[in-house]
């Protein structure tokens, strides 16, 4: 009895040591039902906790800087996306015998660091309209499908999307070193970018 309870205090402190991932996983649960509320918020806190004893994740090192207005951009600028590619999708559902033109594209993301890559692969998942089918940890590149890449603007539109949303999460998350090493300056401005290499394979509707 007193060992099951030293164990479940060990996980417990390792859960708590994840941080990060209950900050997302409750964002998430929140973002998912729409409705900012104490109970959202309780209820999707409690869940990420429950999930996190049941299925602990490995250690991570990750270092982060909150950042409370890039953040607040963050979350507009996603429920804005959210919204604007909800109607998208449902207008070419609606759309009588229009065929969309789906894709594979790959984007090469400027920092591969596993909390700033998930959270962008999420976040690009979450939006209705591309979901993404692989990531690679070690180069920072990930495989996402587009619904339709041309009313997304092409391939070049798709990417520059994608990492203008890499770009609000490690403004909102990453700290000074890891801007400075991504080309992206404190005062707002980006300065040089990674070039984004690879290309779009047509592919089946989603």
């Amino acid at each position: 009895m007193i060992a099951a309870r030293r164990t479940l205090a060990r996980r417990l402190r390792h859960t708590l040591g994840q941080w990060p991932a209950l900050l997302f996983l409750t964002l998430v649960w929140v973002l998912l039902w729409g409705d900012l509320s104490w109970a959202n918020l309780v209820g999707g806190a409690t869940l990420a906790l429950v999930v996190l004893l049941l299925f602990p994740l490995p250690s991570v090192s990750a270092r982060g800087r909150f950042r409370p207005w890039p953040f607040v951009v963050l979350v507009w600028r996603f429920a804005l996306d959210l919204v604007v590619a909800s109607f998208q999708v449902a207008f070419l559902a609606l759309r009588p015998g229009y065929r969309p033109s789906g894709a594979v594209v790959q984007v090469q993301l400027r920092n591969p660091d596993d909390l700033f890559l998930t959270a962008t692969a999420v976040l690009s998942t979450l939006v209705p309209g591309t979901l993404v089918i692989e990531t690679r940890r070690r180069t920072g590149a990930v495989y996402l499908h587009v619904l339709d890449l041309e009313r997304s603007g092409g391939t070049e539109a798709v990417r520059a999307d994608i990492l203008r949303l890499e770009e609000r999460v490690l403004r909102a998350f990453a700290p000074d070193d890891v801007l400075a090493r991504c080309g992206l300056g404190p005062d707002g401005a980006a300065g040089a970018t990674t070039a984004a290499q690879g290309g779009a394979d047509q592919g089946g509707d989603r």
